[in-house]
Formats: structure tokens, sequence, C-alpha cells
């Protein structure tokens, strides 16, 4: 064996010992039901972190330098307001929405939280377990970002003059003076080891108009509570409710989100038709079919590129679209099960498609096109599995599946952001789990699109957020061969076969699909999930993808 090749497994292998020993130390802790950062539990979660090194928490194991691109992705996904609470419950959907708790959604993550009080908040877990994974994860690196501060900020347990200041300027009722701002920047940016210009940035951030000084308040706020941790004043507590430890792992969820679902299909007499489930987002299938007719004065000759982008931009736009969709063949559900997963009935007998791409197909059938919003992680066995089932309602049927299809965003290993890519087989990390599959999609369907596609095997791994470039590296270059990284295709794929193969819920010969674009590529820095949205250059690959699942469905 080569050198190089022995070196890159043996860095590996340690990789996913750390990752094997994470999720078997998170789930213990689950069970037990209670955590606590600073004790044995919480502290063994962070050396095995520390040990990964994930490449989107950046500069995590650095004592001197507080990692600013890996806090903003954590934040974004975490409620605001968190840097302030010691104490933190993890919860199933238990009725607060009943009571005046200040209801809290993160920017960039669907679960739902409460503001308990000054010093707690309620997380609410509906995705199951690799959500707990995910939180957990956060957690553990922003805990280790604010015992940094914290070293820093206070000599012993009296805090240094630069602290005093901050303090003084994160507990004001009023925003800076542009002076004092910067003088307070400048602060913070000695005691979190990064330059001026970064600090400024990361202020710029998470800047909003109802706290402009956002940021200020975020470091202070971690560096006090683990401050109070290590004085025992309030010891940090992470803790998980007895409800949601007898829920997980039994499809609550997803058995009333599936049911719901088959209630509107025999509600509207389209439960006897032929049905093409597609996983993805919740515009691009909506826009291709009913754009071209909705915005009719908008859009002036523009190219379908030109609309698309123009729709991802306005939500007026979008709207006039979505109402016009619900008044023309689209039924709209609006999840309210707590899976978090919205859905969309396109009845196909009542779309017009002489005004978009679809024009000069040969479809003459009454098929109906289902489409459901990303599932996460394992939840996509659950929701799936679930919907595969026949209807056990008062009126039991059989579901006529003809085609399953998934697509969305993924990390790309062999290429760059905005690829496409094509999965041959989807292998489960950490498991002997290994799905092959028939693609009905290939590489000759994007000839010609005018963006590089690659295919081969895709690894579905435990937490984007714990892989770095030993693991990466060992997937794409041992025998392998993967091309990139997502988390919810093997869980997909699991349910689909059992579901044909085993259960005999629907024909062994349904049509399956899948296509990603790449999002990010974790192997090269700047490029991470941390790095930042693709924006408008995600329009072209989500509409070529969806336009090419939609064809094949159309002349089948």
């Amino acid at each position: 064996m080569p050198d190089k090749l022995y070196e890159i497994m043996s860095r590996a292998r340690e990789s996913a010992d750390a990752i094997e020993k994470l999720y078997i130390t998170m789930r213990y802790l689950f069970y037990k039901g209670s955590i606590k950062p600073n004790g044995a539990s919480g502290l063994a979660l962070r050396e095995l972190l520390l040990k990964l090194r994930p490449e989107i928490y950046g500069s995590i194991a650095d004592d001197h330098k507080v990692e600013l691109d890996g806090l903003k992705y954590v934040l974004d996904r975490l409620p605001e307001g968190i840097e302030e609470c010691p104490y933190l419950n993890l919860t199933s959907d238990e009725g607060f929405q009943k009571g005046s708790f200040q209801q809290i959604i993160p920017k960039k993550r669907r679960r739902i939280c409460y503001r308990i009080d000054e010093h707690q908040m309620n997380i609410e877990i509906l995705l199951g377990r690799s959500e707990i994974y995910d939180v957990l994860t956060h957690l553990t690196f922003l805990y280790n970002e604010a015992d940094k501060i914290q070293k820093i900020a206070y000599n012993e347990e009296v805090p240094t003059k630069i602290w005093q200041q901050i303090e003084l300027a994160a507990t004001e009722n009023k925003p800076l003076l542009r002076k004092q701002r910067e003088i307070i920047l400048s602060y913070i940016a000695s005691i979190i080891g990064r330059s001026f210009e970064e600090v400024l940035e990361a202020h710029k951030y998470f800047k909003e108009d109802n706290n402009p000084d956002r940021f200020i308040k975020i470091i202070y706020g971690l560096g006090k509570t683990a401050h109070d941790d290590l004085l025992g004043e309030r010891r940090r507590a992470i803790y998980f409710s007895f409800i949601l430890r007898e829920r997980v792992g039994h499809h609550i969820f997803g058995e009333v989100w599936a049911n719901n679902i088959k209630k509107s299909l025999l509600k509207h007499k389209l439960h006897q038709r032929n049905l093409h489930f597609i996983s993805s987002n919740m515009h691009s299938v909506m826009n291709m079919f009913y754009a071209g007719d909705a915005l009719k004065k908008e859009i002036n000759n523009q190219t379908e590129l030109k609309i698309y982008e123009q729709l991802s931009d306005s939500s007026e736009l979008r709207n006039t679209v979505k109402q016009f969709a619900s008044e023309n063949g689209m039924i709209y559900l609006n999840d309210k099960s707590g899976a978090n997963i919205d859905v969309q009935l396109f009845d196909l007998s009542k779309i017009n498609l002489s005004n978009t791409a679809f024009q000069n197909t040969s479809y003459t059938k009454d098929d109906v096109i289902i489409v459901f919003d990303y599932a996460f992680g394992e939840q996509a066995f659950e929701v799936m599995d679930e919907l595969l089932r026949p209807n056990q309602g008062s009126k039991p049927f059989n579901l006529k599946v003809s085609s399953i299809s998934i697509m969305g965003k993924a990390g790309i290993l062999k290429g760059d952001k905005g690829d496409i890519m094509i999965p041959t087989a989807h292998f489960f990390e950490g498991t002997a789990d290994n799905y092959p599959f028939q693609n009905q999609l290939s590489l000759s369907d994007f000839e010609g699109c005018g963006i590089p596609a690659v295919d081969g095997t895709m690894v579905t791994v435990l937490g984007t957020s714990l892989q770095n470039k030993d693991l990466l590296e060992y997937f794409m270059n041992t025998s392998w061969q993967a091309m990139g990284l997502e988390m919810e295709g093997a869980h997909y794929q699991k349910a689909i076969q059992v579901a044909s193969k085993i259960r005999n819920h629907i024909q062994d010969d349904v049509k399956v699909r899948y296509a990603y674009y790449a999002s990010d590529n974790p192997l090269h820095t700047g490029s991470t999930l941390a790095s930042g949205a693709l924006g408008l250059s995600g329009v072209k690959p989500t509409y070529i993808i969806t336009q090419k699942i939609i064809e094949q469905i159309l002349n089948a």
C-alpha cells in the first residue's frame, strides 16, 4: 500500500472512530436524560469534537482564536439568545405554544424554540435522532468557544478592564454610537484573537434592525455564562424531557404527516391515480408549471432562468405564482403534524403545459405529482416508510406509486459549488448499510446544460458538521470513490427497498431518481457550508434538475 494512501486511511480511521464514539456518547447521554457541559460527559464530547476537528468548525482546536465562521453557522441554526441561557431543555411537542412563552425560530433551521425565562431555553426536537445529534454537536462547539472567551476575559475570578467595558456596552439598552461601537469591537478583537476587520464583518453579519449590537451581546453572553458555570453560580446544563425520550424512534410525527397526505388524496379523489413523489424544495416544481401563466405581465419575454432568479429574489412574485397555482390544480398542505415538512399536490389533468418548458412533451395521462419539503437525516426513513404504507383509514387503499425522486443540496468532493451530482449508490457512514440502485437519471440527461455533472457513489453521513478532510479524502480516494456527501439518501433508499422488496407496499419496478447540486465543497478552504449560501448561483442547477425529473415523469 502506498505511504500516502496508508496515511490517509490511518487518519480516516481515527476520525471514524471519533465520530462513532461521539454518537455512542450522545445516545447514552440522551437516554440518561442530561448533560453537564463542564462535567465528565460534556468534556468527553468536547474532547472527541476537538480530536475530529470538523472542517465546518474551522479553528475550533486553536485555544487563542474564536472560530467566527463556525459561530455564524451554529447561531443561524440555534435560537437567538441561546448564548445567554445556561439551562437548555430539549423537548418534544409538549404544548408550550399554548402558553405565553416567546416563540423563536432560528434563521436557517426549521425548529421551534421557546424562551422560558432569563436563564432557560426550550428547543423542540421533532425530526428524530439526527436533530438531537445536530443540536448537541452545535452546542458542544458553542461551549468550547465560550470557554475560550472566558479564559481571556477574566483574570481568575476578576473581569479584566476591557471585559468590564464590553459588559457595560452589552447590557446598555440603547444602541452605541459609531465611535463607542468600534472601541468595543477592538476590545473584542483582542479577546477572541481575531483582527478588527474580521470582528467588524462579524458584527455586520449579526446586526439586526431591532438589535444593532447583537454580536457584542453574543460575545458577552458566551463569556458570562461560561464564567457563571465556572464559579458554580449557574452551572450550564442540557436536559432531555421524558416525553422526548419516550417518543424518539416511534414515527409519531411521520405517521400523522403521511396520513394527512393520504386523507387529502382521498378527499380530492386522487388516490387511485398514478402517483409520483418528489422530495424537493417548495418552489421549483410549482414555478416551472405556473410561472409562465401567472407572471405574463411581469416576465416580458425574459429567459426562463432570469424569471426563476427574479422569483428567488422577490416574495411578492412568489406569492403571485403560489396564489395562481392554488387556483389551477395545486393543493398546498401546510404541515401541522410536527414533522415540519410541507406538501404540494399537483393534479396534472388541471395543469396547462402550453406555456411551460414541457409544452413539447407527449404527456396524455392524468398523473399526480406529490412534492414534499426536505426531511432531516434519519427523519427521511420515517416519513418515506410511513408514506409508502397502504392507507389504513376508514377507506383502505394501496398507493399506486409510479416513481420516487429525491433532489436537493449536497456537499461535493469532485467538483465545485453549483455542480450536479448523479448517484449510483448510497452508503451509510459508520455502518454496513449500502444501497445500490438503478437511477433513472444519468449524466447523458445533463449534457449541454452548461453545468458540470458527475456520477458515482454518495456517502450518507451521520452529520455534515462532523466531517473532516481526512475522512472525506478517504471516501473519495479509496475504492469507495465517493463523489459527495449528504444526510438523507441512504435513509430514503432503505425505506423504498423495505417497502418494495420486503413489505410489498409498492411495486418492485417503481422508478427511482436521485440528483443533487453542490452547496459546498468541504475539501476546499472557504467553500464549506460555514462560508455562506450559494445565492442565485444555485438557481440554475435547481431548475435543471427539476426540469429533467418532470420531463421523465411526463414522458413515461
